[in-house]
């Protein structure tokens, strides 16, 4: 069995129905909600889930 990595996949709902593998990062929701920041910047490399993250 391998796992699948999603790489270059920005879509949630594409990345379940294809069953790739990823990691629930839902708890930072509330870590970012709670920031009361105007503007909250993303440091990660390209392509390292970004957009993911945020959908």
């Amino acid at each position: 069995m391998s796992i699948r990595l999603p790489y270059g996949i920005s879509n949630f709902s594409q990345l379940v129905s294809e069953n790739y593998y990823y990691v629930d990062r839902t708890a930072y929701i509330e870590k970012l909600e709670q920031a009361n920041e105007p503007y909250i910047f993303f440091l990660r490399p390209r392509r390292f889930g970004k957009s993911l993250f945020i959908s």
